[in-house]
């Protein structure tokens, strides 16, 4: 399993790659001509040269997550099988914009006689299936967030999702903007299962998104954080910084320097990041 988070300075882009399929998480570039924004559109083509995008996971409904630019460069070029999202939605500036490329790219595909799936993504829901099996030949995708009695904002909204590389086991958990009231509720109903080998940092290594109570369950080897230079959010705070170095073996960012984007390889025994270029 390859992850790739890509510098988009304040919001997130990572695409996971197996063998021959990968998966989008998040689609935020930034909204201007800038270098991130032309460093994905060179990116994305090189990741995903010879793989099938099977599909993409929208966390959450903010700008820096759910990205009308980014979305467009997800589903018209690449066209997957299907996207995932939480059934909370929230307005955004980006929203609306971002559902009718869903649509457009559904209108398309029903003229060619295919299907976009949709998951809109809800454990209160009894007919949701916490396992998603059958949607990836490669990947194995667990939920575990979120659930109606949670969703007390659109962060606590986000999607929580380990993924599996079915060849190696290597294990990713995805985070979204989940805050800490919600992980308490998450860590109380699934403890051990959260295990992963390697995590990305919720709400961009906020202080209201991670203690070490998670951490105990989650036991990753390597965290990654998405977050921009001189964030005005404070992002990653030093008390999350400081609860990662406790807890995990590596950790890497992206608003180092200059900006970096960072590979991840996990099979299942060992993890390792470097910088990524392009």
């Amino acid at each position: 399993m390859n992850i790739y988070t890509l510098n988009v300075a304040q919001g997130q882009f990572v695409v996971i790659e197996g063998q021959k399929e990968a998966v989008i998480v998040d689609t935020y570039v930034p909204l201007n001509a800038d270098q991130n924004t032309t460093f994905v559109k060179g990116a994305l083509p090189k990741i995903l040269k010879d793989k099938k995008l099977k599909g993409v996971i929208f966390t959450g409904f903010d700008d820096d997550h759910f990205c009308d630019v980014g979305v467009q460069m997800a589903l018209n070029k690449y066209r997957p099988d299907w996207v995932m999202y939480p059934r909370y939605f929230k307005e955004t500036n980006t929203a609306t914009e971002c559902f009718k490329h869903i649509n457009g790219l559904e209108a398309s595909m029903k003229q060619q006689q295919l299907t976009l799936l949709r998951h809109s993504i809800d454990l209160a829901d009894a007919r949701q299936p916490r396992f998603l099996n059958s949607i990836s030949s490669e990947f194995i995708f667990e939920l575990f967030s979120p659930h109606k009695a949670g969703m007390n904002s659109s962060n606590n909204g986000s999607i929580v999702c380990k993924v599996t590389e079915r060849a190696t086991g290597a294990t990713y958990l995805i985070t979204g903007d989940t805050e800490t009231d919600r992980w308490a509720s998450i860590v109380k109903e699934f403890k051990d299962q959260l295990k992963s080998d390697v995590m990305a940092a919720p709400h961009h290594g906020s202080r209201n998104g991670i203690t070490a109570e998670v951490m105990k369950y989650v036991k990753p080897h390597t965290v990654i954080i998405s977050a921009g230079i001189d964030s005005k959010y404070g992002h990653p705070h030093a008390e999350a910084i400081a609860i990662y170095k406790a807890h995990a073996q590596k950790h890497w960012r992206t608003n180092t320097t200059d900006g970096v984007s960072i590979k991840t390889v996990a099979d299942g025994k060992t993890v390792n990041s470097y910088k990524y270029e392009g």
